[in-house]
């Protein structure tokens, strides 16, 4: 039996369900094998950046929009649970999974020209979104250089809105496709159907959370490099590094940012962990005020509906950067991130994190809100 440490051996440890079907390319017809495998008991311990130890029932990979039709109709039959997972960098499994789980390798990217300076370019739902960064940067397309080297698949990023040094996904997405789990038809929501916030999209709100499975995001790109500079520090960076912003580059820009991410956070294959943890708290504009009035230099940032303090600096004013509690800790370059230091459980991460929010609450009055999904 597979147990999803090591890369399975096709035929021996898994269901392989196909069929064959035909697809018409330019001109003519060709077979192609449809491949599902399936695997029984299987460890997740590969499938989330924490870790983290836990099983699920059964695991389904699939690669095309046409498997994954073909299977939802038995798991929406069945009663027992199922869920679609990303990359798995924003997960924390607090408990084997009693279902299935569906996961995306809907790969391929396709561009096409919109106006003289911009281009719609689709990817695969399972594409590894820092693989799709570097690709549209090879190609010319720019605008997602500030979201270098997250971690995850080009489907979270629709799904959690990522953002990073004042970008966010929502900036740039023109369209995301999915499947309906109800029927299998596929639908479209264009960017202002999709509910788009801070670390928020319509896909995880309670009232369709599940039921759509997105299969392509398209993002709308541009042809002319427009560097977006408005994070202070990723501005203190350039002049640190004696960079000139009318000199800067796409890819100097990515450069950068990936150095300054691999400085702030730990290697997943080394430590692991989420990445930020918590969401960073928006506070309305009269308590920002107060608590400026006791902690003059605590960072802000504006925000539609308030102002944006940095959970991180609340974490660390509360002596948590470094700081271990059993196997899960913070760690000490970055009070964000909540780490695995080696055989945690997805319980020891949930305790240190509910001690943190506990400790930030006392001294600031202010209640952390976890950018983790629990499992």
């Amino acid at each position: 039996m597979y147990d999803g440490v090591s890369p399975p051996i096709q035929g021996l440890d898994a269901h392989a369900t196909g069929k064959l079907i035909s697809q018409p390319p330019l001109s003519g017809i060709v077979l192609s094998l449809i491949l599902m495998l399936t695997y029984d008991n299987f460890n997740l311990q590969q499938h989330n950046t924490f870790g983290i130890t836990a099983r699920c029932k059964h695991f389904v990979e699939y690669s095309s929009t046409e498997e994954l039709r073909e299977l939802l109709p038995s798991l929406v039959a069945n009663n027992e649970p199922w869920m679609q997972i990303g990359g798995g960098s924003n997960l924390l499994f607090t408990a084997d999974y009693p279902g299935t789980i569906l996961h995306s390798a809907i790969n391929g990217i396709e561009e096409k020209a919109h106006g003289d300076e911009d281009v719609l370019v689709t990817a695969g739902a399972g594409i590894r979104w820092d693989d799709f960064v570097a690709w549209t940067l090879r190609h010319g397309f720019y605008g997602l250089e500030n979201l270098s080297y997250i971690p995850g698949e080009v489907g979270a990023s629709a799904v959690q809105n990522i953002g990073a040094y004042g970008s966010e996904a929502a900036d740039h997405i023109e369209r995301v496709t999915v499947i309906d789990s109800t029927d299998g038809s596929t639908k479209t929501f264009h960017r202002e159907e999709c509910h788009y916030a801070y670390r928020h999209s319509i896909f995880k709100e309670e009232a369709v959370r599940g039921r759509y499975i997105i299969t392509h995001v398209t993002y709308r790109l541009h042809r002319t490099f427009r560097p977006v500079l408005v994070y202070a520090g990723l501005r203190n960076e350039l002049e640190r590094r004696s960079v000139r912003t009318d000199e800067l580059t796409a890819d100097q820009l990515r450069r950068i940012i990936i150095e300054v991410r691999r400085a702030k956070l730990p290697e997943p294959s080394e430590i692991g962990s989420a990445g930020s943890f918590f969401m960073n708290p928006i506070v309305p504009q009269e308590t920002f005020e107060n608590l400026q009035t006791l902690y003059p230099n605590m960072p802000h940032y504006p925000a539609p509906t308030g102002v944006k303090l940095s959970a991180g600096w609340l974490i660390d004013q509360c002596g948590w950067k470094g700081k271990r509690l059993g196997p899960a800790g913070v760690y000490a370059l970055q009070a964000l991130v909540l780490v695995n230091h080696g055989g945690a459980t997805g319980a020891d991460i949930v305790r240190l994190s509910e001690t943190i929010q506990h400790d930030v609450f006392n001294k600031f009055g202010i209640q952390l809100r976890p950018e983790a999904i629990f499992i």
